[in-house]
């Protein structure tokens, strides 16, 4: 889907920035130029910004470590 359309910026493009390192608007703005025409799309993109980080959030909190935790009792 469109999100900025004085640039033609998609949904797509912003996910993909953000998994590429843009963390703030200003970001993708210096990056892809979402924004810094009309500014009509600054709170979509920002909403898109910000659902992307917290799918990368939690794919890298499920990938973070993939050996089992072990416990070993104490003795006392």
């Amino acid at each position: 889907m469109y999100v900025c359309i004085c640039k033609g910026i998609t949904d797509n493009q912003i996910r993909e920035a953000v998994e590429n390192g843009c963390d703030s608007l200003r970001d993708l703005r210096r990056e892809l130029g979402v924004g810094s025409q009309c500014g009509k799309c600054a709170r979509h993109a920002r909403q898109e910004l910000r659902e992307a980080r917290s799918a990368n959030q939690a794919t890298s909190f499920s990938h973070s470590s993939s050996e089992p935790v072990m416990f070993w009792p104490q003795t006392a």
